[in-house]
């Protein structure tokens, strides 16, 4: 199975790296000095699960030399999306599959209307790492987890190829009997968490055990699960249950990954995340009022963010 990795960050880099350590034949596309390190040294691994060094690697900046695959795992950050559909097209035929695993619910429309309805797939995955230097990613926590499948929930051959791939290379992985229903479960939290995150700047741990915040965790979460059950997705009062388990269960000092971009002036995932509680709540009609709340107080931020970037980036 060949399978090209696009987004060489933490997760496309620890994800592609398995894949490629158990035998798979992955190429990674990425730039700059991350293209540079994985071209010269190979990609390190440091994880709680066990460290790697997976070298040589397969690297390159123009897709164009590696043709067509058959599937493309997308890790790219969402507000990159736009550029990683134009960038991954000459590595999709005629049955390429796209699984993306972004945060948010809408990665997977917005291939699916660029690339056409077969080639896109739907996905999620678990775990907390991060690049750290070129060509090195750190697995800090959680058991790594890939959850996905055809956006029609089918079983096909080109799921279950890359299902067999995921376990050889020592991923828990599921193919669920609602993948919708999943990516909206895990929006649940991490939309929360995120735009909470964000908007106080204070750890997970803090939060959770003030009263005067925890209780915004269920209201958050309850507004995204009034949102799914208005687009007729099949979440209840469970999906609130096990988020709030999952924020019990993590470390006191952690942060979302949106929250630490906005806390550093980055472009963040804002969009993506209370963004679209926002947008898709006033489509179904539905009120989400502290997601509106979040949303609006972080966007001045995330403009000034965008304009700072766009100018580090003009010659």
């Amino acid at each position: 199975m060949r399978i090209a990795i696009v987004g060489v960050g933490g997760v496309g880099g620890y994800f592609g790296g398995r894949l490629a350590q158990a035998g798979a034949d992955v190429t990674f596309i990425a730039r700059g000095a991350n293209l540079a390190a994985l071209r010269e040294r190979g990609l390190s691994i440091e994880s709680i699960v066990g460290d790697a060094h997976i070298a040589p690697v397969q690297a390159t900046s123009d897709p164009s030399d590696v043709g067509i695959v058959d599937m493309v795992l997308v890790a790219t950050k969402t507000w990159q999306l736009d550029d990683a559909i134009e960038q991954m097209r000459p590595l999709i035929g005629p049955e390429t599959g796209v699984v993306p695993l972004l945060n948010g619910v809408e990665a997977s429309d917005r291939l699916a209307q660029a690339l056409g309805e077969k080639h896109a797939l739907n996905g999620i995955c678990y775990i907390f790492v991060a690049r750290t230097a070129p060509g090195v990613v750190r697995h800090s926590g959680i058991q790594p987890r890939i959850v996905f499948g055809e956006r029609d929930n089918r079983r096909t051959a080109r799921a279950e190829a890359l299902r067999e791939w995921l376990e050889r290379a020592g991923v828990h992985v599921t193919i669920p009997a609602d993948i919708t229903a999943e990516v909206w479960r895990k929006f649940v939290f991490g939309a929360t968490t995120s735009g909470l995150g964000a908007v106080t700047r204070a750890p997970m741990g803090l939060l959770r055990e003030l009263p005067e915040t925890r209780p915004l965790f269920v209201q958050g979460m309850r507004e995204i699960v009034a949102v799914a059950q208005a687009r007729s997705i099949a979440l209840d009062e469970s999906a609130v249950t096990a988020a709030l388990a999952q924020l019990d269960s993590l470390p006191y000092a952690t942060t979302a990954s949106m929250q630490r971009d906005i806390m550093a002036g980055r472009p963040s995932e804002l969009e993506a995340q209370n963004g679209a509680v926002v947008r898709l709540s006033a489509a179904a009609g539905v009120a989400a009022p502290l997601h509106a709340f979040i949303y609006t107080a972080l966007l001045p931020q995330e403009h000034l963010a965008r304009s700072a970037n766009a100018n580090s980036h003009k010659p």
